[in-house]
């Protein structure tokens, strides 16, 4: 079997594609990164799940990251209240983390190295590309170009669902028999999701393409 690492967030979008590739019979190994998020709950969703797959599963403390080098967005700050409203609303690059993706692919990267995997998966989605320049088209090829070039072994950097929007993705999910109630993806961190974030109406917005029942409970 062919091995392969995936940036696993905990989210439903890299969920799915744990899911995905595990199907097309990779050994699989997840990597997920605490990088001084707000909250856990995505990261125990993460582990739940691998858990329940028996997938490998680290989780690596960078929180550092957070708290003193990229602490200028909503994300991470204390100091910034997460925004509500729809992705394509100026608010919603608060969200942004700078660069965040670059740093968790290049640990990706490493540790694919260090396991002889010869690809990195992570489920950026075409619904990324207004808000996060880290899942645009251009700086996926720029950066598939360089992480060819990070090892003596060729590298392969795979994002699949590019071109897909979250919608596309639940209904992939649903065809893989995805747990989704072992997901999160509002920004805050309460008992019950917001409902109100960007990412919350992208994953009602999913759902109900998908004809699916989301198993997340919503304040709103």
């Amino acid at each position: 079997m062919e091995k392969a690492v995936i940036i696993l967030s905990g989210g439903m979008d890299s969920t799915t594609l744990l899911y995905d590739i595990i199907n097309q019979g990779y050994e699989t190994y997840a990597l997920s990164i605490n990088y001084g998020q707000k909250h856990s709950k995505e990261l125990e969703c993460a582990a739940k799940t691998c858990q329940k797959l028996n997938v490998p599963h680290k989780i690596i403390d960078l929180s550092v990251l957070g708290k003193e080098l990229l602490c200028n967005n909503a994300l991470t700050s204390e100091k910034i209240e997460i925004p509500h409203g729809n992705y394509n609303e100026g608010n919603m690059k608060l969200t942004v983390v700078p660069n965040r993706n670059m740093i968790l692919l290049s640990l990706a990267i490493g540790y694919a190295i260090t396991l002889g995997a010869k690809k990195v998966f992570y489920a950026a989605h075409a619904g990324d590309h207004a808000i996060y320049p880290d899942c645009r088209h251009e700086f996926i090829e720029a950066l598939k170009k360089a992480v060819s070039l990070a090892d003596w072994e060729s590298i392969k950097l795979e994002a699949p669902y590019l071109t897909l929007d979250k919608g596309d993705i639940a209904i992939k999910g649903k065809e893989l028999g995805v747990d989704y109630s072992l997901t999160w993806s509002c920004y805050e961190g309460s008992d019950k999701a917001c409902g109100m974030c960007g990412t919350c109406r992208e994953r009602m917005e999913a759902f109900k393409k998908a004809k699916i029942t989301d198993p997340l409970g919503y304040k709103d």
